[in-house]
């Protein structure tokens, strides 16, 4: 009878919990820069029809943000002399930096117009990110669509509160 074999080794798991803890520093950085505009600002500003209720996005942020660790260690897990690999986890990085950047652009500094600039670099950082990510792990690309899809949405209501409140 062979031991019990775990499926993860002890590095495994301290490198997933790392991701998670870099992943939701980014979060917290948004939500730092999000949550105190909510009621004043934001509420007062006009919002396209669809814009979901205020409630959506704190659940939807943690499972992307979840998912979004979840590929970054899928990567960081690949050896480190893979070709692409440090290139993949430095777009991850800006893609990030950017992530918690758009929440201090159009919340922190109530300027809707520079979270669109910022929204537009997030969405080609995070494109670039896929696509490298897909040539190391094509599960760590496709967990990062849910993402791009919620990405692409804030982009719009962006756009849209952007244009309404001009």
């Amino acid at each position: 009878m062979t031991p019990f074999q775990p499926v993860f080794s002890h590095r495994d798991i301290l490198m997933l919990a790392g991701c998670l803890v870099l992943v939701a520093l980014a979060g917290a950085i948004g939500s730092a820069a999000t949550l105190p505009a909510i009621p004043g600002w934001y509420a007062g500003l006009e919002k396209p029809f669809f814009t979901p209720p205020n409630w959506v996005f704190g659940p939807a942020w943690t499972a992307l943000y979840v998912l979004m660790a979840i590929a970054l260690w899928r990567v960081v897990r690949t050896p480190a002399e893979t070709p692409g690999r440090s290139r993949a986890i430095g777009l991850f990085l800006v893609q990030l930096v950017l992530n918690a950047g758009w929440s201090v652009a159009f919340f922190g500094l109530q300027a809707p117009w520079a979270g669109v600039a910022v929204i537009a670099l997030l969405i080609a950082a995070l494109l670039a990110t896929i696509r490298v990510f897909r040539r190391l792990d094509r599960v760590a690309a496709l967990l990062l669509l849910p993402y791009l899809a919620w990405v692409a949405f804030a982009a719009l209501l962006n756009i849209s509160v952007a244009v309404l409140n001009s």
